[in-house]
C-alpha cells in the first residue's frame, strides 16, 4: 500500500493543531473519513482536505509535504508506525511519543520530543529551545528514545531528561543539559553557559572544551570501556555519530553539578 500523504495547498496565517493525524488514531479510516477531521486553526476550526491534498491509503506511514512552521503538534503521543515531514515542523513535534518514527527534513519549532517516552526522532535542521524537555511545571522530560539533530538545538536542551540519548551534530545552546536526572546528551559542535546546570546524573558528551561551572570538579583523564560500546550502537544511524572516525574513548571527566547531588558528568574529548 502507498503511504498516507497530505500534500498542503496553502499556508495559513494561524498556527495548525495538527495532532489528530497520527498512525493510530487514523487506522482504518480511508480518505475521505480522513479529509472530514477538524484541525483547531486559531480561533477555527478547519477539516484536514480544506487544508491537505491527501493520497495514498497506509495509515501506518504518513508523509506531510510542504510543511512549514506552524503545523504544531506533529506526531503527538505517537505510538508506533512512521511519520515523514518535508519541510519544517512547528511546536512540539513528537510530544509524548511511545513509539514509532519521525523524520523532519528541515527545522522543528519548541518543545521537541518533549516528554517522549520512546521510538526515534530525526530532525535533519535545525531544533528549538527545550528538545527532549519537560513542559512548563513539569519535572520530567525526555523518558526514553532517541532523539538525532544534524543542525543545532536552542537553549536548555534535555531539560528535566529522564532517560534516553540526544545525539546533536551541531552547536547546543545555553543550560544544555540543564536539570537532568539520566540520560546521554552528545553533543559535536559548541555548547553554551552553564552546561548542566543543576544536573543531578546523567551524562553529557563533548567533542569540543566547555564553559564550566565552579560547581564541577575536574576528575582527570580516564579511558572509558563504555564508550566504544556506545559508539558502537549508533552506526546504523545516517548520521556523522556513524562515523568510526569521530569515535573516542580517551575523556577528560568533570563531576556535577556539586551544588545538587552531584553524580552527573561531562566527558570531553580529551587532546
Amino acid at each position: 500500500m502507498s503511504a498516507l500523504t497530505l500534500t498542503l495547498k496553502y499556508r495559513p496565517d494561524q498556527r495548525v493543531d495538527m495532532s489528530p493525524l497520527v498512525c493510530g488514531l487514523l487506522q482504518d479510516k480511508d480518505p475521505a473519513e480522513i479529509g472530514a477531521i477538524e484541525l483547531q486553526c486559531g480561533k477555527r476550526k478547519i477539516p484536514v482536505n480544506e487544508l491537505f491534498t491527501i493520497a495514498g491509503v497506509d495509515t501506518q506511514q504518513i508523509i506531510i509535504k510542504n510543511s512549514f512552521d506552524k503545523l504544531d503538534f506533529i506526531g503527538k503521543e505517537l505510538d508506533g508506525g512512521r511519520i515523514s515531514v518535508e519541510g519544517d515542523a512547528g511546536a512540539y513535534l513528537g510530544m509524548g511519543m511511545k513509539s514509532g518514527e519521525i523524520k523532519v527534513s528541515g527545522n522543528a519549532g519548541l518543545y521537541a520530543a518533549c516528554e517522549m517516552k520512546k521510538g526515534y526522532l530525526e530532525i535533519a535542521g535545525n531544533a528549538g529551545d527545550f528538545l527532549g524537555g519537560a513542559l512548563p511545571g513539569n519535572k520530567m522530560g525526555m523518558k526514553g528514545g532517541t532523539i538525532l539533530v544534524k543542525g543545532n538545538v536552542g537553549e536548555r536542551a534535555g531539560d528535566h531528561m529522564r532517560r534516553g540519548n540526544i545525539l546533536i551534530e551541531g552547536n547546543a545552546g545555553d543550560y544544555c543539559g540543564s536539570r537532568m536526572t539520566a540520560g546521554t546528551i552528545a553533543v559535536m559542535g559548541q555548547t553554551g553557559r552553564y552546561l548542566g546546570y543543576a544536573m543531578r546524573r546523567g551524562t553529557l558528551l563533548l567533542w569540543n572544551p566547555p564553559q564550566l561551572q565552579a560547581s564541577f570538579n575536574d576528575c582527570g583523564t580516564h579511558t572509558l570501556a563504555f564508550l566504544p560500546i556506545l559508539f558502537a550502537s549508533f552506526k546504523t544511524l545516517d548520521s556523522r555519530f556513524a562515523d568510526a572516525s569521530q569515535a573516542f574513548d580517551r575523556v577528560q571527566r568533570y563531576a556535577g553539578d556539586m551544588s545538587e547531588m552531584g553524580r552527573g558528568e561531562v566527558l570531553v574529548k580529551a587532546g
